[in-house]
């Protein structure tokens, strides 16, 4: 049995500055060549979309599943450092964000613990959230993260994947200072939801937006490829309705995104 392995990321800095303990769990699903500090400028959240927390863990550290994560939280908050951040996890899968292709080695890995849309979704306790917080904020400034690369797992992947899912608070994280989300008014937003968009010119300005923001997605993708990259983007940033549509609260919500850049 591979036993755990001493990581020297920032458990000392969570211990010393906000007395946040972390266990180590050696997960041996990682490239073995370093790599540099810079190459180094994206945070990825997941779900784990299993039943269990020690089910989750049996599969970050099972060679033959080939995936793992830097951090894993559990539902009591509980920090777990799997993989050195100066080592490559295998997280993101096929992915892309910003034009950048296979994300593992430009990114950390942040798994927390959620049974997922397959096996029912619930909302993120607030311990874990609360440590997540902690831990991103310290990643921010450590790798220097802009707000447009603190993304989800659907966000890179959007054919493949839900995850952190439309329950997960990028609202609450962004007034933390991670992560982008817009300044609009909730009031103003509602009497946009579900109105057609007005020309076709809207959509090609709509996906001009989401390139921009990061998504990978250009004017001729299928039809399947762009209501999922839509459905992806109303997961992060207009979580109460997610059905792969367009309408004019999606235009203007991803508009002031693009400021905000």
């Amino acid at each position: 049995m591979l036993k755990n392995r001493p990581y020297f990321g920032i458990n000392s800095i969570l211990k010393q500055q906000y007395n946040m303990k972390t266990k180590v769990l050696f997960s041996p699903n990682f490239n073995k060549k370093k790599r540099s500090k810079k190459s180094i400028n994206m945070i990825i959240i997941h779900y784990t979309g299993m039943q269990s927390e020690r089910e989750s863990l049996k599969r970050l550290t099972d060679l033959k599943f080939k995936v793992s994560c830097h951090y894993f939280i559990n539902k009591r908050g509980e920090v777990f450092n799997m993989v050195n951040e100066a080592n490559i996890a295998w997280h993101a899968g096929l992915s892309c964000w910003s034009k950048k292709k296979n994300l593992n080695k430009n990114s950390i890995g942040i798994e927390l613990e959620n049974k997922g849309h397959q096996f029912g979704y619930t909302n993120f306790k607030k311990k874990q959230i609360k440590k997540l917080i902690i831990l991103s904020k310290i990643l921010i400034k450590k790798y220097k993260i802009a707000p447009k690369n603190v993304i989800g797992h659907s966000d890179i992947a959007p054919t493949r994947k839900k995850d952190p899912g439309e329950k997960f608070p990028w609202e609450l994280l962004s007034k933390k200072k991670i992560g982008l989300w817009h300044n609009l008014n909730s009031n103003f937003l509602k009497k946009l939801k579900k109105k057609r968009i007005r020309t076709r010119q809207d959509k090609k300005i709509f996906i001009s937006c989401l390139s921009k923001i990061g998504y990978c997605i250009y004017p001729k993708i299928s039809s399947l490829i762009y209501s999922k990259t839509v459905k992806s983007f109303q997961r992060h940033f207009r979580q109460d309705i997610v059905d792969g549509k367009l309408d004019q609260e999606c235009l203007i919500i991803a508009s002031n995104l693009v400021k905000k850049l």
